[in-house]
C-alpha cells in the first residue's frame, strides 16, 4: 500500500519548513518558512478530519533538523517460543508488541526493555536487532511524520503480567495463535511472522528498508 502523493508532498513541505526555521537568521525567510509550514497543515486538513489549526500547532512543536521519528518494538519470547503481546488502550484494545517512541538518554535497546516492563510487567534482555524498517515501506496506515521502526528479539527473564495506562492486558501466543485484531499502526501480521523467523533462526541477518 503506497502513500498518496498529497501526503508525501505535504510531509516534505513540513520538513523543509522545519529545517529552514532551524537554520535561518533572516526574518523574511522565517516568515516564508512559517507560511510553508501552514500550507502543509492546510493540505493535511483538506485530506483528513483534523482541523488545520490543530495540525499547525503540532508542526509548531517540532524544531531542529527534520528527521524520522524512532519507534521501538520488542518481540519477547518465553521458553515455549510463545510471543508476548499487549492490548493498546488508545487503539480500542487491539493487540501489538510492547513498544513506543524512543526516549532520550537511553539506547534503543534499553528503550525496548523499558517499554516491556512498563506495558506488561515482564523483565527481559535484548538478544538481537531483528529489523529496522521504514514505516511507509512496510505499508502501515498513513502517518504525519516519517518513522523508522526498530524490532528487537528479547528473552524473558522475570516479572509477571500487569496492566498500565497504555495497556489493558498481556498474553503469550504461539505462531498459529496470534490475535487477528492488531493495532496495525504499530505492528503488522507480516512483521510478527518475521519475528518468529528470527526466533527460529538467530543467524538471520537484520532486516532493513
Amino acid at each position: 500500500m503506497s502513500e498518496p502523493d498529497w501526503l508525501v508532498w505535504a510531509r516534505e513541505l513540513q520538513a523543509i519548513a522545519q529545517t529552514g526555521l532551524a537554520f535561518t537568521r533572516d526574518p523574511y525567510d522565517r516568515e516564508r518558512y512559517v507560511a510553508l509550514r501552514d500550507l502543509s497543515a492546510r493540505i493535511f486538513a483538506a485530506h483528513t478530519d483534523t482541523p488545520a489549526d490543530r495540525i499547525a500547532s503540532l508542526f509548531a512543536g517540532e524544531s531542529g533538523y527534520a528527521t524520522p521519528k524512532i519507534d521501538v518494538r520488542a518481540a519477547v519470547f518465553d521458553s515455549r517460543n510463545r510471543l508476548l503481546m499487549v492490548r493498546e488502550t488508545i487503539d480500542e484494545d487491539r493487540w501489538t508488541l510492547p513498544g513506543g517512541w524512543a526516549d532520550v538518554n537511553v539506547t534503543a535497546a534499553e528503550n525496548a526493555v523499558k517499554e516491556v516492563a512498563e506495558e506488561s510487567g515482564y523483565l527481559v534482555t535484548v538478544t538481537k536487532l531483528a529489523a529496522l524498517w521504514d514505516r511507509t515501506r512496510q505499508s502501515h496506515p498513513n502517518g504525519v511524520f516519517s518513522c523508522c521502526k526498530l524490532f528487537f528479539i528479547c528473552e524473558l527473564t522475570g516479572g509477571s503480567a500487569t496492566t498500565s495506562i497504555e495497556t489493558s492486558g498481556a498474553g503469550w501466543f504461539a505462531e498459529n495463535d496470534v490475535p487477528q485484531d492488531l493495532s496495525t499502526g504499530r505492528v503488522l501480521p507480516a512483521q510478527i511472522s518475521r519475528m518468529f523467523d528470527h526466533r527460529r533462526n538467530p543467524a538471520l541477518p537484520t532486516d532493513f528498508e
